[in-house]
């Protein structure tokens, strides 16, 4: 990787003149977290740079102890680090979500960590950062994958309910930035009645709500089940064909990913309604996004790095994939064994 100032070591990406890393796969003496997903924030590092959104998560999800010691770099400030300028971007993933730009003698390095194009009412929008190597995710790198507009998705649940008006509608959603980003569409189409949550999902809800993203009345589960008949009820995915499910009688199982483009993975998530809804960049928004970039070197990784490589060459870029082993979905349970790449 000798254009950009990384370099792959086991731990993951490594800066050698700064001395840290990025996103590592394990613990580490400094860390640059992009965003608090579990396949990208862990435990136990020396020291964590990063938003502080991102590190309020990582304190939530692992305890106030997460790491040796914590560090905020707001959106556009810059840190030298051993030489090396330091700065974060907003990705548009989830809250607190960001890009990392390493900047050695004027040469640009940007790793966009995940990233979508689309808007979300609970996080900073992408902001595009010219550089000359372009570390890009690549989940749904594959040119099926062209998702619709998430109102439009919200339109089709809602269009249910007033369907089956006697049937409880189970979301899943992951805990952390889908099942926002569901709420908070939802109340954007006019929905104000109270939204359900499943217990694993109530803490992080609370955080965002604590940041100042507006999601309405909300309300536990609890021991309800068939009373909640004509209600929108969130949970974490895998709960859909669990026997918490079975409390709601004949409920209409919606599942929010980018995966629901894919019948057959909604057909083996058992959902009913599959919503195509994702915190990623589609096909048509990593060709755009690497094309605004003006990157003449782009490194693909996380998901479908062939294809999009193949796409890269025919626009004359110098572009391979960067293989890396651990990084996946944090729940375990949306990717399709044949792809890889969350959410």
């Amino acid at each position: 990787m000798s254009e950009s100032h990384l370099q792959l070591a086991r731990a993951g990406l490594y800066c050698p003149s700064g001395g840290f890393y990025i996103d590592p796969l394990r613990p580490v003496e400094r860390a640059i977290i992009t965003h608090g997903h579990a396949d990208h924030a862990r435990a136990g590092h020396g020291a964590v740079l990063a938003s502080a959104e991102t590190l309020a998560i990582m304190a939530a999800r692992y305890g106030p102890a997460f790491a040796g010691r914590t560090e905020v770099l707001a959106p556009g400030e810059r840190l030298s680090i051993g030489g090396v300028g330091v700065s974060l971007h907003p990705a548009g993933h989830v809250l607190g979500s960001m890009q990392v730009r390493l900047d050695v003698a004027g040469r640009v390095t940007v790793v966009s960590g995940d990233y979508k194009r689309q808007p979300d009412p609970t996080c900073a929008p992408f902001e595009c950062v010219p550089c000359d190597v372009f570390i890009t995710e690549a989940t749904f790198g594959l040119p099926v994958f062209r998702h619709p507009p998430a109102r439009a998705e919200i339109d089709r649940l809602l269009a249910s309910l007033a369907l089956f008006p006697d049937r409880t509608h189970l979301v899943g959603a992951y805990a952390l930035g889908k099942a926002q980003r569901v709420i908070a569409e939802l109340r954007g189409a006019g929905y104000d009645r109270p939204i359900y949550l499943h217990g694993a999902l109530e803490p992080l809800c609370a955080l965002y709500a604590a940041h100042g993203v507006a999601l309405g009345p909300l309300e536990s589960v609890g021991d309800k089940g068939r009373e909640l008949a004509g209600e929108i009820v969130l949970c974490p995915p895998g709960q859909l064909a669990d026997r918490w499910a079975r409390r709601f009688g004949d409920p209409v199982c919606a599942a929010a990913s980018g995966w629901m483009r894919v019948r057959a993975w909604a057909r083996q998530r058992g959902a009913e309604l599959p919503l195509v809804i994702s915190d990623h960049a589609d096909w048509d928004g990593l060709c755009a996004t690497i094309t605004e970039t003006g990157a003449r070197t782009v490194w693909v990784t996380h998901g479908a790095e062939d294809a999009l490589v193949h796409w890269c060459g025919k626009q004359g870029l110098n572009a391979r994939p960067l293989n890396r082993i651990g990084y996946g979905d944090e729940n375990g349970i949306e990717r399709p064994d044949t792809l890889s790449g969350p959410r």
